[in-house]
């Protein structure tokens, strides 16, 4: 690394120290608190982990409010907290190509190119919830970040699906095979998420049910985006149909949520057994 880059590397990791160690501000944690419900299955230390690196990425990251929408710190905190739960025990950069999070206020509508059994494409355009564009952009809808980060039962968060995007596309492809810890992981990446694709294609193509969304089978990056909604949001399920995949998400991202819900289940039982 050039004298440069080592210094303005070293810059940087000192002032991203700083702002973790300041405290968080109370009407901060308010919204985090009210608007994402994972946030309250982590433990008090990884809680305070997670809003450290909230703290960050609000000082590196632009935000824009698009169609009208004026962003307020409702909407960035609640966005920011919910990309910062992938980075918990991964070892990334804090989404480095990342520039700005563009922010609608409901889906919005975008080109697409459609391509047809026939093998005719067709040009038009579809409504959106969110797009994970590759030139340091995140474009996402304000009422679908809502929904997702309060409900945890439907498998489904925006966020956590485009920012997934960006952890795929820090590799320089977005293919499903996201920058691995040691090399020597990926042939068994490859084996598993490969196998589990082309199942769930089969299943789409046969009109089976599936506990993975039927749009993880568009392509690799697709499955990955998807099967990380389902590792945060249902993975009581996805261990126990998908063990396997389970395994791999739970070894890239360092990450168990499967046992902070059994924990959390075991701490509060529900109000009808008391």
């Amino acid at each position: 690394m050039p004298a440069r880059e080592r210094e303005l590397f070293w810059l940087r990791k000192k002032h991203r120290k700083r702002l973790i160690q300041q405290p968080f501000p109370d009407d901060w944690l308010e919204f985090i608190e009210r608007n994402v419900l994972f946030y309250h299955y982590l433990p008090p230390e990884k809680q305070r982990e997670l809003l450290g690196l909230v703290r960050v990425f609000l000082a590196e990251k632009r935000f824009e409010g698009c169609g009208g929408l004026e962003i307020t710190d409702e909407i960035r905190l609640t966005i920011t907290a919910q990309a910062c739960i992938l980075l918990l025990n991964l070892d990334a950069d804090f989404y480095p190509k990342l520039r700005s999070i563009l922010v609608y206020p409901y889906a919005f509508v975008a080109p697409a190119v459609s391509r047809h059994p026939d093998g005719t494409v067709s040009e038009g355009f579809q409504p959106r919830l969110g797009e994970s564009w590759s030139q340091g952009n995140v474009v996402l809808s304000w009422g679908d970040v809502l929904r997702g980060a309060a409900n945890l039962g439907d498998g489904r968060n925006v966020v956590i699906h485009e920012f997934a995007h960006q952890l795929d596309s820090e590799s320089g492809f977005c293919n499903g095979a996201p920058l691995l810890p040691r090399r020597s992981m990926y042939r068994e990446w490859s084996r598993v998420l490969g196998r589990e694709y082309e199942a769930l294609v089969d299943s789409v193509e046969q009109g089976r049910m599936t506990v993975i969304d039927k749009y993880g089978a568009t392509s690799p990056a697709e499955f990955f985006a998807v099967v990380t909604e389902l590792f945060f949001e249902k993975p009581l399920e996805l261990e126990s149909f998908h063990p396997e995949l389970y395994e791999q998400l739970k070894t890239y991202y360092g990450q168990d949520p499967a046992s902070l819900m059994r924990a959390k289940a075991i701490e509060k039982p529900p109000i009808w057994l008391n």
